[in-house]
């Protein structure tokens, strides 16, 4: 995870974070934080994980910022 970690922009922000189904005509796209979505969802709502930030009325992302830290607290390089 260290590789994929050293890969993310100081600032800004990231979508695909959890695991989930693409359309099959998408390339597969691999998860940040490997859980399933609706596991990571969860832990959003509960407080573990940080909460989105609404881009727009149909686009949800994660502060790359929030996402080091939670790499960091989970264990891992951020």
């Amino acid at each position: 995870m260290t590789a994929i970690v050293k890969q993310l922009p100081e600032a800004g922000f990231f979508k695909n974070l959890a695991d989930h189904r693409q359309p099959k005509a998408e390339p597969p796209t691999p998860a940040l934080i490997p859980i399933g979505r609706t596991s990571f969802l969860n832990g959003v709502k509960s407080g573990k994980y940080p909460k989105p930030v609404k881009l727009g009325e149909r686009t949800t992302a994660w502060r790359v910022e929030d996402i080091r830290a939670l790499i960091g607290k989970l264990g891992g390089a951020a």
